[in-house]
């Protein structure tokens, strides 16, 4: 694939990537994709897009096929793990999208990114090019990959998660964190779930401590349910998203809690298990003609359900301070975007870490209320209510 000094490279085909790329195309520029990945599998978590991140897709004109395969819950409702009291209860469907512009949708990680490939030019994205060395100047960034080839852009965007290679070429080496917490997820028919409550709904059972909950929200129209468990347990340390857990130590981990939520574990086959990592807030996410966004600037605990959420935001914001910029300014530009998305990233950042949001209701409109295409680019988008 040819590129130049007029070009924006993005390292990572992910959603934050991907958004990126079909935004930064609109506005005018020329934008290649690197990805590490030797072709697009259908593996990885089915995510919550909030209100928040679905208005950003449908300003791009994903939203319409996103929605083909998504559910759309009816309620986001906390529970307390032993009593099975209800402490909060927010309407969602029509109503978030009366309040919020769009509504909450449940969707696999595969159909997104599906309907996002199909929006950006596939020539554009170049498969298995691993970033191994990168070296920024003052007209551009040089990037070797591991195959022994390479390229020049005139700006480069890290869009490679939490292990980000961009990330490292610019601030230097730091590993993230292991959290003390591992999850469990699966994937269920609603079928054999009949008689339980609140299918419908996203829902959290909260546990007896912070790193202990289960969630559920309904995927592929319904038919199926998603069950997202977390519990502190120091002694499993792997990261894959497709490692095989046991089903049996997942019902083991849970057996305090409500007979309505056993029964979502006891109506479980397979459970996939992974060990959750975190960094903390960073101080800058731009330097020269580098930039970060998604999990390479701010990888948080999936406690408020946002990381797709602050992706897709970062992604939007970023383009429309590049729209209509040479590259010449470029680097001010991306100083600009860092200024005007890191606040409201860190803060959610911080608030999944205490995974206290929404427990007993509060005030969800400065999430779900976010608008990415119509936030002002000269001002901090902090938040309006503490997390």
């Amino acid at each position: 694939m040819k590129t130049s000094e007029s070009t924006i490279g993005i390292v990572g085909a992910g959603i934050g990537g991907l958004v990126a790329a079909i935004a930064l195309r609109r506005a005018g520029h020329d934008v290649a994709v690197f990805e590490q990945a030797k072709q697009f599998a259908r593996v990885g978590a089915d995510i919550n897009l909030t209100p928040n991140a679905v208005r950003a897709l449908d300003g791009l004109g994903v939203g319409e096929a996103a929605r083909v395969t998504a559910a759309r819950p009816s309620h986001r409702i906390s529970r307390t793990y032993d009593t099975g009291e209800e402490t909060s209860r927010l309407e969602m469907a029509d109503s978030a999208e009366q309040r919020y512009g769009a509504p909450q949708l449940t969707i696999h990680r595969a159909d997104l990114l599906a309907a996002l490939a199909d929006m950006f030019p596939a020539e554009r994205v170049v498969l298995g090019k691993r970033a191994e060395k990168i070296a920024a100047d003052e007209k551009g960034v040089s990037l070797s990959f591991t195959d022994g080839t390479g390229t020049r852009v005139g700006a480069l965007l890290g869009a490679d998660g939490i292990h980000s290679c961009v990330r490292t070429a610019m601030f230097g080496a730091e590993s993230p964190r292991f959290t003390g917490i591992v999850a469990y997820r699966a994937v269920v028919p609603a079928e054999r779930m009949a008689g339980v409550p609140n299918l419908g709904a996203f829902t959290k059972w909260w546990g007896p401590n912070p790193q202990s909950q289960i969630v559920t929200f309904p995927l592929n129209r319904g038919r199926d349910i998603f069950i997202f468990a977390t519990t502190p347990q120091d002694t499993w340390h792997l990261e894959s998203w497709t490692a095989p857990g046991s089903v049996d130590e997942l019902r083991e981990q849970y057996v305090d809690y409500h007979p309505e939520a056993r029964a979502l574990l006891d109506a479980c086959d397979t459970v996939l298990k992974t060990a959750l990592y975190e960094r903390d807030p960073m101080p800058a996410w731009a330097a020269g003609r580098m930039a970060l966004l998604g999990d390479a600037a701010h990888p948080m605990l999936p406690f408020m359900a946002q990381g797709a959420g602050m992706a897709i935001e970062d992604a939007v914001v970023l383009a429309r301070h590049l729209e209509g910029v040479a590259m010449a300014d470029v680097a001010d530009a991306l100083k600009g975007y860092e200024k005007a998305r890191i606040a409201r990233a860190s803060q959610v950042q911080i608030g999944s870490r205490g995974n206290n949001w929404l427990r007993e209701g509060g005030n969800a409109d400065w999430v779900y209320g976010y608008d990415a295409w119509a936030v002002p680019l000269d001002a901090p988008a902090g938040a309006t209510a503490t997390a």
